[in-house]
């Protein structure tokens, strides 16, 4: 019996994802939990297994396109227990709109003649050129079923970001454009997954004809580098942020982590990042509104009662953020095997999307690449994040003469909605003085 597979749920908010690799053709017979493809979502790839074991009969996609969570990818002829399945396959179903159309012709279709046989919703608008509709220099490629439901719902559809070929707007866009705006206005709900450059909120100017100066090529977007524009505009546009900073002296603190390592074995060898992650978690938890989110809908600042620090981690596909949960219940030594762990599933995209979710304070490491110091963007829904920059031998007066001291400079950016300067100065003075003496996590946390 040939069965259905289809894109299964693989984490809240996770509404749909690019299919990135597929490790199956037609006629290759599959193993139960086997990977088909993997479908890069929400900033990680997820392997979609077989749900048992069968020879695949079609694919339904391919790689590059945009499939919703639910739609079918593959059809299989079920072998064993499988194969006396319930549901067998219905008729096939119509392309989907928002993945799977055909592209548009450049050539207009003839306009619907109101007394011909076309079903009556569709005669109240001409039939219109899908790869050439504009308004002035921007570009609205869609259906009239489509331009119908955006006018119902009130929508611009030139503000309306098409995810099929070419850009092809679906209803499926449009109302995904109506809940996301709704989301970014009222505050609630999940952080929704949108492209381009944040819909609804800032339209991207038209770009000039730049092959007029000289040779150009074009590169798609990769999907975490996609969401990461999208976050970073929504960010930079709805948080009034301000960044502090400062300097620690981490001298000694530099020489116990070396001599830990000297003994350490790979999997718990201590860094700087870790300890820094322990010494954040503290300062939360004396700063608890440093730890917060801020409900504007609701009128309210969300104070969470735990501590999951995210730290940024730097992939070949793009920054990538994992979670380290109740990092404030963990000792240095323990940060620092999860830390290690993680940020190497990281780097072979072997992270799944729970593991980037949940974070309450970021912690973004340029130490090792150089520079004196940065500004960080806060990471949203959160209210603060703190930049590391590289550590260098500076002369440093102790009040008798100049001595060396190797001093690591710190940014510390914050929602000023939330935080106030004065207490910004004080949560960034806080870590520098633990991590110059660590005694002040003991007798101030």
């Amino acid at each position: 019996m040939t069965h259905e597979i289809k894109v299964p749920e693989v984490s809240d908010g996770v509404a749909e994802g690019t299919v990135v690799d597929i490790a199956v053709s037609v006629g290759a017979y599959v193993e139960e939990d086997q990977t088909l493809l993997e479908l890069e979502t929400d900033k990680a790839v997820i392997a979609i297994p077989s749900p048992f074991a069968g020879k695949i009969t079609e694919i339904k996609v391919k790689q590059g396109e945009s499939v919703p969570i639910g739609a079918v990818i593959m059809l299989i002829e079920a072998v064993g227990a499988a194969a006396a399945g319930p549901e067998p396959v219905a008729e096939p179903e119509a392309p989907r709109q928002a993945v799977a159309e055909p592209q548009a012709k450049s050539v207009p279709e003839p306009p619907v003649d109101a007394a011909s046989s076309a079903p009556a919703a569709e005669v109240d608008e001409p039939a219109v050129d899908l790869s050439a509709v504009r308004r002035g220099d921007r570009v609205a490629p869609a259906a009239p079923s489509v331009r119908r439901l955006a006018r119902d719902l009130g929508v611009d559809i030139y503000q309306v970001q098409g995810r099929g070929p070419g850009g092809r707007i679906s209803q499926t866009d449009v109302r995904s454009f109506v809940r996301d705006t709704m989301q970014r206005i009222t505050g609630g709900g999940s952080a929704p997954l949108v492209h381009g450059e944040f819909p609804g909120l800032h339209a991207q100017r038209p770009l000039p004809d730049f092959s007029r100066w000289g040779e150009v090529s074009r590169e798609p977007l990769s999907r975490v580098r996609e969401l990461t524009a999208d976050n970073m505009s929504y960010a930079w546009s709805t948080i009034p942020m301000v960044t502090q900073y400062d300097h620690a002296r981490v001298t000694e603190i530099e020489a116990f982590r070396k001599e830990f390592n000297t003994r350490a074995i790979n999997e718990s060898r201590l860094t700087m990042t870790a300890i820094l992650v322990k010494v954040c978690a503290a300062a939360l938890r004396a700063f608890p509104r440093f730890n917060s989110s801020l409900d504007l809908a609701a009128k309210e600042l969300v104070l969470k009662q735990y501590v999951h620090i995210g730290v940024a981690v730097d992939t070949p596909g793009g920054l990538l953020v994992p979670v380290i949960r109740d990092a404030d219940a963990k000792g240095i030594e323990r940060l620092a095997v999860e830390l290690n762990e993680i940020a190497g599933k990281t780097r072979d995209r072997k992270i799944s999307p729970a593991d980037m979710e949940g974070g309450t304070f970021t912690i973004s490491n340029l130490g090792g690449v150089g520079g004196t110091s940065f500004t960080p963007i806060v990471y949203a829904p959160q209210v603060a994040i703190l930049g590391m920059s590289t550590a260098k031998m500076q002369p440093v007066w102790n009040g008798q003469e100049f001595a060396p001291q190797l001093v690591m400079p710190l940014s510390l950016t914050y929602d000023h909605r939330v935080i106030d300067g004065a207490d910004g100065a004080r949560f960034l003075r806080w870590i520098c003085m633990a991590l110059e003496n660590p005694l002040h996590l003991v007798m101030k946390g």
